[in-house]
């Protein structure tokens, strides 16, 4: 099991990113939280990894925190819950945010993740409502070495990273358009598109 990788940024385009680690890349996928932290291509990073193995896959996903990478694992072992779904939660809420729904038995909040209907939101609130605050205990992401130079990537504008993005945590085309125009503002990066179109979604 691979459970933690340092090296340099090589690529991201959410959720996925490559790490090159000494000449060997590593494809992963993450989630929104762990890309807001990022850093710059071509810098160190470390990053906290979970290896889900499927008959037609191996798929590597990376998380900035210790706490979010076992909130992953926990959310896992709930009925109708896999990793798709739980990127999307963890994408639209830290896991401070998650315990707080939890506590608060906040079905409405988790229905407004794609793939989650109200059953899968209950399940959830009942299977983690004990385990919920040992999952909330990040650890707090080392420094990173590694040598390499970062590949060359084509640089794609913030609103096509951003709708991409979008498109992987499930929400559909229209509405993906829908709350980047409503989150339009020149000069935004792209985590901070998603963040706000991911906030606009989350109230509506």
């Amino acid at each position: 099991m691979i459970g933690f990788l340092k090296g340099r940024l090589a690529a991201k385009q959410p959720p996925l990113l490559l790490v090159d680690v000494n000449g060997v890349g590593y494809e992963m996928e993450a989630p929104m939280s762990t890309f807001y932290g990022l850093p710059a291509m071509g810098e160190p990073v470390a990053l906290f990894t979970h290896l889900v193995v499927r008959e037609d896959a191996h798929i590597l996903y990376a998380f900035a925190t210790d706490g979010e990478r076992r909130l992953f694992r926990g959310l896992l072992k709930v009925s109708g819950v896999g990793p798709k779904i739980a990127l999307g939660i963890l994408s639209g809420a830290s896991v401070e945010d998650f315990l707080r729904t939890i506590e608060a038995e906040d079905v409405a909040m988790l229905t407004r993740i794609p793939g989650i209907g109200r059953k899968t939101a209950e399940r959830v609130i009942i299977e983690m409502r004990d385990s919920v605050q040992k999952l909330a205990l990040p650890t707090p992401n080392g420094g990173a070495a590694g040598v390499g130079a970062a590949a060359a990537t084509p640089t794609p504008t913030p609103q096509s990273e951003a709708f991409s993005a979008l498109l992987a945590l499930g929400y559909k085309p229209p509405e993906v358009v829908r709350l980047l125009k409503a989150v339009e503002e020149p000069g935004l990066s792209t985590t901070e598109m998603i963040r706000r179109a991911l906030k606009s979604a989350a109230k509506a």
